[in-house]
């Protein structure tokens, strides 16, 4: 995407639902959202494709995808059109969990190659005008990392660098100090025989918790970021932020009331003293001064950004973003997992597709700018998830909302997950437990690419792979998919990709969103003009005829589903009915 110089924009949203039960629309609700006096920079209006390293392009045949491998893969990339390329941990690591437990902040891990080769990757990526962002976790490091070391030996300076507690006794027997519980199930705290405290694990046991109330801690995370910009990486996805501070008090967290969870189950507990502080906001805050201040140092044109993953309430999530006047920035935006993970969790409704958008566009303030993600490496592939037949268009309703795109490798060909037994799987926390494995476990998401037909699907040249290679690699696999004359989940990727530039240059945008039992329809005009475009959705297993004012007879086929008969640049034929889970992209006159 081109930078759009735009000084001044508003965005106006009209909502409209039409209920079960009555053909007459209502309007629920009308609002502005508006950025004024500034520029939309790049990120403001690109596609973002998260790479899991491991499971992407094996160079040198050794079962692990590398960074060798991404360099090797570019040409996919630039050829689909997307901007930028966030990579998953490539950090220094013993691999507990998949690289997010990091012994170096400052170093590649073998798996993935040195730093020689993200110098290479960094160049050739810019080379195609594609940014580099990396994962950046701030939150733990490895129990192998030399800090922990330190500071389980009670090294001078680093005696406080994690969280250390002294143990309770009750009835004269050691206990953890208060109930906080792990991600990972059981207890939040760990014994250390060598130091003779419990430090506290919000993860894995080998994950401890940096501990954020030592200014030294904050220093040393902010010169990580300092050195990986000088490096030349356009920006951070900050992982599992919320939990930066704890309660000084340490004080016991109140039971959930949640139902069908045990006791060491971690929505057991309401995580009111580990999650979301106020400090842990205020810290992000001054990471983006880092990130400010790098920027305004350069002589280039464009932002290094910063964006947060964060799994809490709508009104805490937008608080990550800084203040509601903007005096005070955060992440240049933190995912939004409402819309399309939260939400629809199984299969798709018209009306819960029209909460979950209005929820996020009431919501952001005004100053900011909305993204919109499908799925990532720690949730079901949206294929298998949401069903395979409507891969295209959810990734057609992406591409016409306003904003960023955030796409998780192999969505672009409706990768489905893989198959995975217990044995073969490296998930920490689903490992433990193996009659429980098929639920719990995230290996299914984060099996490998699948390249081509040949063996292991093109992701190496016959190695064993990490993870096994999905069994449905000959169905689905993109070079299949590539032929321009097939009208494929890849093809119609890319043609979404090329439709947001009609979005390019507005300064005003008007939105119409219509829900209806089984249709949805997602209106957008730009520049108040003559000419809107209209997503139109077939949620139903049956033919149906476009409901009256959803479309008009002179409308324009833009882009449409991969199992749909028409052909871009058709006229729309009203009478013609849409085929089960059937969509449109169209091209109306508004006069």
């Amino acid at each position: 995407m081109k930078l759009n110089d735009i000084a001044y924009c508003i965005l106006a949203v009209t909502v409209t639902i039409v209920t079960a039960t009555s053909n007459e629309p209502f309007t629920v609700k009308t609002f502005q959202h508006s950025i004024q006096n500034r520029y939309l920079e790049w990120w403001q209006t690109a596609v973002f494709y998260q790479i899991y390293p491991r499971s992407f392009k094996d160079s040198n045949n050794d079962g692990d995808g590398d960074l060798q491998g991404i360099i090797q893969k570019l040409d996919h990339i630039q050829d689909a059109g997307i901007d930028a390329i966030w990579l998953s941990p490539i950090y220094k690591s013993p691999q507990v969990d998949n690289g997010y437990d990091i012994s170096d902040y400052r170093d590649i891990d073998e798996i993935y190659g040195t730093l020689d080769d993200l110098k290479e990757l960094l160049k050739e990526a810019h080379a195609r005008g594609i940014k580099v962002i990396l994962d950046y976790v701030p939150n733990h490091t490895s129990d192998k990392h030399a800090w922990f070391q330190a500071s389980l030996n009670k090294q001078e300076g680093y005696e406080d660098f994690y969280v250390w507690k002294d143990p309770v006794f009750v009835d004269g027997e050691r206990q953890p100090p208060n109930n906080w519980l792990s991600a990972f199930k059981g207890s939040a705290w760990e014994w250390s025989e060598e130091r003779q405290q419990y430090y506290l694990h919000q993860f894995s046991i080998g994950q401890p918790d940096l501990n954020y109330r030592n200014p030294n801690v904050v220093r040393e995370m902010k010169d990580v970021l300092k050195y990986w910009l000088d490096f030349g990486i356009d920006g951070f996805r900050m992982d599992a932020v919320p939990t930066l501070f704890e309660d000084e008090q340490f004080r016991d967290e109140p039971l959930s009331g949640k139902a069908n969870v045990g006791p060491e189950d971690y929505e057991y507990l309401d995580h009111i003293y580990t999650t979301d502080l106020n400090e842990t906001i205020f810290m992000i805050y001054q990471f983006r001064q880092v990130l400010d201040e790098f920027n305004a140092n350069q002589n280039d044109s464009y932002s290094r950004i910063m964006m947060t993953e964060v799994y809490s309430d709508i009104d805490t999530t937008m608080k990550y973003y800084g203040t509601v006047d903007g005096s005070i920035r955060g992440a240049h935006f933190t995912f939004n997992f409402w819309t399309f993970i939260t939400y629809l969790i199984k299969g798709v409704d018209p009306f819960e597709l029209f909460q979950s958008i209005t929820l996020w566009l009431e919501n952001i303030p005004r100053l900011y700018t909305s993204n919109w993600v499908l799925g990532n490496h720690d949730q079901p592939r949206v294929a298998t998830r949401l069903g395979p037949e409507n891969v295209d268009a959810l990734n057609m309703l992406v591409a016409i909302l306003p904003g960023i795109w955030v796409t998780y490798n192999g969505e672009e060909i409706g990768q489905e997950n893989g198959e995975v037994t217990c044995e073969q799987g490296y998930d920490p926390q689903a490992i433990k437990n193996c009659s429980t494995f098929n639920e719990t476990s995230r290996d299914f998401e984060r099996t490998p690419f699948q390249w081509d037909t040949t063996v292991n699907a093109g992701f190496n040249e016959g190695a064993p792979t990490w993870l096994p290679v999905s069994k449905k690699y000959l169905e689905t696999n993109l070079e299949n998919q590539l032929p321009a004359d097939i009208n494929s989940h890849y093809n119609i990727y890319k043609e979404l990709i090329k439709f947001r530039d009609v979005f390019e240059n507005e300064t005003e945008t008007s939105l119409l969103i219509n829900a209806q039992v089984n249709w949805f329809r997602f209106l957008r005009i730009p520049n108040s003009d003559h000419i809107g475009y209209a997503f139109i959705f077939n949620i139903n297993d049956e033919e149906n005829v476009v409901p009256d004012g959803f479309a008009s007879s002179t409308s324009e086929v833009i882009v449409r589903s991969s199992n749909s008969p028409y052909q871009i640049g058709d006229t729309f034929n009203l009478t013609q009915p849409l085929k089960p889970r059937e969509a449109v992209i169209l091209k109306m006159n508004m006069r």
